[in-house]
């Protein structure tokens, strides 16, 4: 842990090192004197020497290379500050020629990613389609440990909520949670009291600040849309038995990953149930969402939360519509 700190520290401090360095040279008197020359050279080591070292400090790590293009972003945007506006010139040139093909490389390789973990999935006849399961592993590809949990839960709301509207039909080995359970209901009614606090407060505010007013109402839209794109995954991502794997998922808000041959005894069940640091509700509603089903494990297992919090648990709690025909596939699962 130690040796991965350190090297991390050296990857990434290397470039912040250097980055301070210039800016440290804008404020000296040498720049003062030297304010064009050094101004191109400034540029050039912001947008293309310090993404260069970055990337050769990388290149044999486990980090994906997409990520030396924040740098270049970060390299732009420093020199449009500290770089006077009469000796942008460099920096114009790069905006308008080097930039739109960065972003459009960077869309074509997302593209192209996202394309490739769809066919593996689809190569495997075993194994169902999971738009979030793939954007997940795409993700994992093209950015760095939780900027890409960011960017998968970004990217999926927007898909659920806007882009994924056919009906989910069921198969045999898939069940539904939400149908009896009230939470799209729950969620829906949210929504209602966040837009009408919304303009509320909007009116409020705008006494006060404009400013103010127009950020919380951007934040509270966002955070509609957020629990929107929540509401309408939960209808598209049914808990799934595949083989001897049971997937429970709630929405992208939470899963697991059981292997059926490791539960201890599953019932049906509506009792009050003490949780704690081994026993779990799948729905992160906690007690606004009722339970019909416990699964106990003989051993611990992984449970992945809301932008990817890991905990580890025992016992967990959950909801099933049809959860006499669910207890009965598990049941013959453990039989055979």
């Amino acid at each position: 842990m130690t040796t991965k700190t350190h090297s991390n520290l050296v990857v990434f401090g290397v470039p912040l090192l250097l980055i301070l360095t210039v800016i440290l040279i804008t404020k000296s008197q040498m720049f003062a004197t030297n304010t064009s020359a050094l101004s191109i050279g400034i540029t050039l080591d912001l947008l293309f020497t310090i993404p260069i070292v970055y990337f050769i400090l990388i290149k044999k790590k486990n980090i994906p290379k997409t990520t030396v293009v924040p740098f270049f972003i970060l390299g732009m945007v420093i020199a449009s500050y500290i770089i006077p506006q009469e000796h942008q010139s460099t920096l114009n040139w790069a905006k308008n020629w080097i930039f739109p093909f960065v972003e459009l490389s960077v869309g074509l390789f997302v593209f192209y990613k996202f394309r490739q973990t769809i066919k593996r999935y689809k190569a495997n006849a075993k194994q169902e389609l999971d738009f979030f399961s793939a954007l997940k592993e795409t993700c994992s590809e093209i950015a760095p440990g939780k900027i890409a949990i960011f960017l998968t839960m970004e990217l999926a709301v927007l898909y659920y909520g806007f882009i994924s509207w056919k009906k989910r039909i069921l198969a045999e080995n898939e069940f539904t949670y939400h149908k009896n359970s009230g939470t799209i209901s729950l969620l829906a009614a949210l929504i209602v009291i966040i837009g009408v606090e919304t303009y509320v407060l909007h009116i409020l505010l705008l006494k006060w600040s404009a400013i103010a007013a127009w950020i919380a109402s951007i934040l509270s839209v966002y955070s509609s849309i957020q629990i929107f794109g929540f509401l309408k995954s939960i209808t598209k991502r049914p808990v799934t038995i595949e083989g001897d794997i049971l997937h429970l998922r709630y929405g992208i808000l939470s899963e697991t990953t059981i292997n059926i041959s490791s539960i201890a005894s599953i019932e049906m069940t509506n009792k009050e149930i003490e949780f704690d640091t081994k026993t779990i509700k799948l729905s992160p509603l906690g007690e606004l969402e009722s339970h019909n089903m416990l699964i106990t494990l003989k051993q611990e297992n992984i449970f992945s939360g809301l932008y990817g919090m890991k905990k580890t648990y025992k016992t967990i709690a959950f909801f099933i519509d049809d959860k006499e025909k669910f207890t009965s596939l598990i049941k013959e699962k453990l039989k055979s």
